[in-house]
């Protein structure tokens, strides 16, 4: 018989950076009693994303943030040819981070679905699911984690 779970989690991070959460999703799994089926996992907030990436190398995750911090520098904009003016960002509500993290959630990604067998979130080896932060003050975010299955 397929059932529903809706879990809320709360994660307070430490600034800019990855917060490993898949021992906290497998305990939330295992206490859903649930064996096979589908997670639904959307963070609550527009200024940090959701990747699946390498748990091993720890410079994977280094070279990850650099990248997205050269795409999306904290100071603005050029013309995609690197010829013009730079244009700062206009919304800095938040400060010099606010922009650039809203653009770095929309390159990457607010939700994942996962699947789930024998109660076990179905990674690769060397896999783990992250919350990316892209703001540097530390923020309390709000994760939605919808377990589907039986």
């Amino acid at each position: 018989m397929l059932r529903q779970h809706l879990d809320r989690l709360e994660l307070t991070t430490t600034g800019e950076g990855f917060h490993d959460l898949t021992s906290r999703l497998g305990t939330c799994l295992a206490a859903t009693g649930l064996q096979l089926g589908v997670l639904h996992l959307s963070v609550l907030h527009t200024s940090c994303s959701l990747t699946i990436n390498e748990n091993a190398d720890p410079r994977v995750l280094q070279d990850l943030a650099a990248y997205l911090q050269a795409v999306v520098p904290e100071e603005g904009v050029r013309p995609i040819s690197g010829a013009g003016p730079l244009r700062p960002w206009v919304h800095d509500d938040e400060g010099a981070d606010d922009m650039p993290a809203h653009i770095r959630t929309a390159l990457t990604a607010s939700s994942l679905s996962l699947s789930f067998e024998r109660g076990r979130l179905l990674l690769g080896t060397w896999q783990a699911i992250y919350l990316w932060e892209h703001r540097r003050r530390p923020h309390r975010r709000q994760l939605s984690a919808h377990w589907i299955g039986s």
